[in-house]
């Protein structure tokens, strides 16, 4: 091939639109970059070969160069690299993360303009506004008073519910189905309001029981011992699944959204509070302000008295509560914990009521105001909870990087599940963030404490006895999240542990006292804690075959599909639409895989012997010295991680040797052992530990406070952040101040019409940003630096916004994105060890990985 100087910029542009796929002569042209004669000087030459060989730097030759460009030609000539129009690719992930990444956003624009078509075609058919109306008129319907039609109505549904579910159908008219329930269902989707998520729910609980139907009578096979148990424990793990599904959509099918209940004008008739905070181990710098937020709560001095519960019986302490003048309370015998430690307390106070805050939960001054109103109007209401919120991030938050893209595990919830529960008068009792009335408290004995979650089995024992509780939904404390994955672990051990005590010793479905939606409702919460074993059946599932040729589903690979997908598609659509604010799609997979094997063995010890088991401490306010993985914690991950693995193995071998008619099973086991190969990746993110070495936890927040510098002058500012360690303050716009280090200042905030200066001193100052520390604060200056940030009664409205997530595909990109990243650094971890990572075997693999071929910066012509 001869080109001549001339027929250069023409050659280039055509360069730049072609895929080097596209040509098996484009290997030839690239290499023609090094023969032909530039028309405009080397430097272009250099500019554009550098497009084609990121790795090689042109101007200034290495001896490994040529090596280099052979394995780029050899790239280039059979992968197609990924086009961004008119940009130049950025991003440094791996080309297939990417290419996944661009099939899920071709697949969310192809819906898209499929429903731009619709909606121009068909416009009142996708108006949402109007069909709400619609949809509501129906529902809402005066007819439904009718209990003769509604009864009538319940018996059609329930036939053809039977109906749909026990028909058999080939595979073409399964298809058909599905294609056409899909289609509804999507048009559902798009209108607004609670009446389209219940007919969403009862599309999902359509198809899934469909599926188990299916899965029990028509694919397990029994031809064989191991055939028999491993489609009858994956089905067993399946009907779990299936029942807590239903459970689920009962519990959380419609949410209360309870409404605060105003207080009487006249303070006379306020009643009593005591405020109990117990604490054992924790530092008395975590206690300080939960007791300084408490004192200062909005109720009568003289109806308000903080107790500090001391089960650690420590001096400290009580030097703390004689300096702050709140009560502290000790006990001889520390029997029972927490509960034994509340309980206690409740034989040495008098007040009406009781509301209980965690050592390090701090409530805002509105707390008070905002749970007291409904006792007051309601003698059987017994509890009143509020949700629980954490102003420090969880593991799952700091190791994954997710804070405020992704909701953390507790949201669900406390935003969704509790507000659910309340329809059904079963939200319980959380064990802080909560106020009881004392009568009915005692009226069961105190505190339960023949578990060790003693919370949710007071409240079950109060709901027996006729009492009533109320959840509003609106953060009036926050607390710390636990510090490390060996901690969460920890106290979701004790809290499965506990269910399943409550479950075993106090069953929901037995006894008198419950209403069925309370029953329903209390089940569901134990059940959930029951995953253990389940969830690693799902995990290990589909090695039965690919490592010992045992059909767990024997189905043909197309009816899998038929059957399995729109299963899982219709479930994950509905909880998104249900659950969308508070959990990604596919994340509770993530929480229950980093949990189930440490909650297995606790539960299951619980179901045969209830009475085992003793309550531990969560950790809070400690520190994290340096990044690190907690390799103790995730040997199960890893020996789950190699089975899988292995399981890859194998399967590629029996695609490759095995009948053909077996190809497409193998295929779909394949892609499963894929997915939970992600979620393993995930969980062993979770527990690399990163470095967390800040004692006092910052806040975001906008607050108006004063700067007052040495030389007498005040400046307005505002904070970004705020700890009960120090603050980041901005200058206004254009203000730039030169102090020095350590430089003597004074911050003042107001509340209530009275300033409060806080003495500080200068950390950094750049670019109008400002990070100051607290020095030498006085017992009153704490106090008034707590009430002015965290006691505010907006200190956690922001909480309140949240945003849903719109579609699963985002909760799945996240499975591929953290999944592949984890495992691609497991990958480097063990071909490296630190003996050849180290010295100048590291220089020698830098080297090595420098040859590689790299993706090239091609891009098309914006026109």
């Amino acid at each position: 091939m001869k080109l001549s100087a001339a027929g250069w910029p023409a050659w280039g542009v055509r360069l730049r639109l072609l895929h080097p796929a596209d040509a098996p002569s484009f290997a030839l042209l690239l290499l023609s970059l090094f023969i032909v004669t530039p028309s405009r000087g080397w430097a272009a030459w250099s500019d554009r070969a550098r497009q084609y060989f990121p790795q090689v730097d042109f101007s200034r030759p290495r001896p490994g160069d040529p090596v280099r460009i052979l394995l780029q030609l050899a790239w280039l000539s059979l992968v197609k690299p990924p086009f961004a129009r008119g940009a130049r690719r950025t991003g440094s992930w791996p080309y297939w993360f990417g290419l996944c990444r661009r099939a899920l956003d071709a697949a969310a624009g192809w819906r898209r303009r499929v429903g731009a078509w619709l909606e121009a075609r068909f416009p009142q058919a996708f108006d949402p506004a109007r069909l709400r109306v619609s949809v509501e008129g129906v529902a809402e319907h005066a007819w439904w008073r009718n209990a003769a039609i509604r009864a009538a109505c319940y018996l059609a549904a329930a036939l053809l519910g039977a109906l749909l579910v026990t028909t058999p159908f080939d595979e073409y008219s399964q298809a058909v189905f599905t294609v056409v329930l899909l289609s509804l269902a999507l048009w559902v989707r798009r209108i607004p309001g609670p009446v389209p998520t219940l007919i969403l729910m009862v599309f999902s609980i359509a198809v899934s029981t469909r599926y188990i139907w299916w899965r029990a009578t028509s694919t397990i096979n029994d031809d064989s011992w191991p055939n028999l148990i491993a489609g009858l424990v994956l089905l067993s793990a399946e009907l779990y699944a299936w029942l807590v599904l239903l459970l689920g959509f009962f519990q959380s099918s419609w949410m209360l959204e309870r409404e605060v209940v105003p207080l009487p004008a006249d303070v006379a008739l306020w009643p009593s509070v005591d405020v109990f905070i117990p604490i054992y181990n924790e530092p008395l710098r975590v206690l300080k302000p939960t007791v300084f937020a408490a004192m200062s709560m909005d109720w009568p001095p003289g109806k308000l008295r903080v107790h500090i519960l001391d089960d650690g019986t420590r001096d400290e302490i009580r030097e703390f509560a004689k300096q702050a003048g709140v009560g502290y309370i000790v006990r001889r015998e520390h029997k029972h914990a927490k509960a034994g430690n509340i309980n206690h307390a409740l034989g040495v106070t008098d007040a009406s009521f009781v509301a209980i805050f965690d050592c390090d939960h701090i409530p805002t001054r509105s707390f008070l105001h905002n749970t007291m109103g409904g006792f007051l109007k309601d003698d059987k209401l017994a509890l009143v909870q509020t949700p629980h919120h954490f102003f420090s991030d969880d593991p799952f938050e700091r190791n994954l990087d997710t804070r405020g893209e992704v909701p953390n595990e507790g949201e669900l919830f406390y935003g969704r599940v509790q507000d659910g529960n309340d329809l059904w008068n079963a939200s319980f009792f959380c064990g802080s963030c909560a106020v009881l009335r004392r009568e009915a408290l005692l009226s069961v004995g105190g505190i339960a404490v023949e578990t060790v979650t003693e919370d949710a089995h007071t409240s079950l024992k109060m709901h027996r006895r006729g009492y009533r509780s109320a959840y509003i939904n609106l953060v009036q404390a926050a607390g710390l999240a636990t510090e490390s994955l060996s901690a969460h672990v920890g106290q979701r051990i004790r809290w499965a542990r506990g269910m399943a005590q409550i479950f075993r010793s106090d069953n929901p479905l037995l006894g008198r006292g419950l209403t069925l939606g309370q029953r329903f409702c209390y089940l569901n919460a134990m059940m959930h804690f029951l995953y253990g074993i389940p969830r690693l059946v799902f995990l290990t599932a589909p090695l039965a075959f690919l490592l010992f040729h045992a059909y767990t589903i024997y189905a043909p690979a197309l009816g899998l599909v038929l059957y399995v997908v729109p299963h899982m598609v219709f479930s994950v659509m509905s909880n998104s639409r249900m659950h969308g604010e508070f959990r990604r799609s596919f994340w509770g997979e993530v929480y229950e895989t980093v949990l189930a094997w440490y909650i297995t063995l606790p539960t299951t010890v619980a179901l045969l012997f209830p009475g085992l088991g003793k309550f531990n401490v969560t950790a809070k306010g400690g520190v994290v010295e340096e990044d690190h993985v907690d390799w103790s914690i995730t040997k199960p991950y890893l020996v789950l991680l190699a089975l899988n693995l292995l399981g890859v193995g194998f399967g590629v071998y029996r695609a490759w040797t095995g009948p053909a008619d077996e190809v497409g099973t193998v295929v779909v086991n394949l892609c499963w052992v894929a997915y939970n190969t992600l979620l393993l990746g995930v969980a062993l993110a979770v527990a690399r530990e990163l470095r967390q070495v800040r004692v006092s936890h910052r806040v975001q927040s906008r607050l108006p406070v004063s700067l007052h510098l040495p030389d007498g002058k005040v400046y307005p500012c505002h904070t970004l952040d705020y700890s009960e360690g120090g603050m980041a303050l901005a200058l206004p716009e254009g203000l730039h101040l030169r102090l020095k280090q350590n430089a003597e200042l004074t911050v003042s905030m107001r509340r209530g019409g009275r300033s409060h200066a806080l003495p500080c001193r200068l950390v950094f100052s750049k670019d109008g940003r400002l990070s100051v520390r607290f020095v030498g604060l006085s017992l009153e200056d704490e106090m008034a630096l707590v009430q002015c940030t965290f006691g505010r009664p907006d200190a956690w409205q922001r909480t309140a916004e949240r945003e849903h997530e719109g579609t699963p595909l985002g909760g799945a990109w996240d499975i591929w994105r953290m999944g592949g990243r984890s495992l691609w650094q497991l990958l480097l971890q063990a071909a490296l060890p630190f003996t050849v990572r180290s010295g100048r075997w590291m220089g020698f693999w830098s080297w090595l990985g420098s040859l590689l071929p790299r993706q090239p910066h091609i891009y098309r012509d914006s026109k």
